[in-house]
């Protein structure tokens, strides 16, 4: 009888190592899912910090399409009303949201440049070709950082949905993460016209 409790007691003990190091493991591919949104945010927030300067220098320096100028300006008010926190990767919807906003204000940007080309004065200033620069670098970074996210929200939600870590994520709430997805618009190669 002694023997069978011990065995009871030696698989009880297992049994809950075996949990306490699963929760372990997935609350560590969780602050990883977090740690990687906190760069997506940090990229997002250098670009929107760097387009106001944008805007000026266009502004300054030739009166030049205000369509376009206003599209950026409102893209980007849109992209600063977002109160962004990790809370929103629990919420679909509200990543859905942010993630529209962040793609409008990066179409915005993408029409500047291309009228851009149309004013050579403007292309000429030194401000003008620093801060493209430094947006085109920024918008690199943020590609770095959706994928960085990316990877690490498929890791984390394949190893909620594990078994028998499942069980585990199942009651510990582990939420799966959403993705940073490819817009609709994205699917058509864009069209250059000289």
């Amino acid at each position: 009888m002694r023997s069978v409790l011990v065995l009871i007691g030696t698989i009880v003990l297992l049994l809950a190592m075996w949990a306490f190091h699963t929760y372990n493991t997935l609350v560590g591919s969780q602050e990883t899912v977090n740690s990687s949104w906190s760069q997506v945010q940090n990229v997002y927030q250098r670009r929107a910090d760097l387009v106001p300067n944008l805007v000026e220098t266009v502004k300054g320096a030739a009166n030049f399409e205000k369509s376009t100028l206003t599209a950026v300006v409102d893209a980007r008010s849109r992209v600063g009303s977002f109160t962004v926190d990790k809370s929103i990767l629990n919420d679909p919807e509200q990543f859905k949201k942010f993630q529209q906003a962040q793609g409008e204000l990066g179409q915005s940007l993408s029409r500047l440049m291309a009228v851009m080309e149309n004013y050579p004065q403007i292309k000429a200033t030194e401000n003008f070709r620093s801060l493209q620069d430094q947006l085109e670098g920024t918008e690199n970074r943020i590609a770095v950082a959706r994928r960085d996210f990316n990877d690490a929200a498929r890791l984390y939600n394949t190893a909620i949905r594990r078994m028998p870590a499942s069980i585990v994520a199942g009651y510990g709430h582990f939420l799966p993460r959403p993705y940073f997805e490819a817009e609709a618009t994205a699917q058509k190669a864009p069209q250059v016209k000289f």
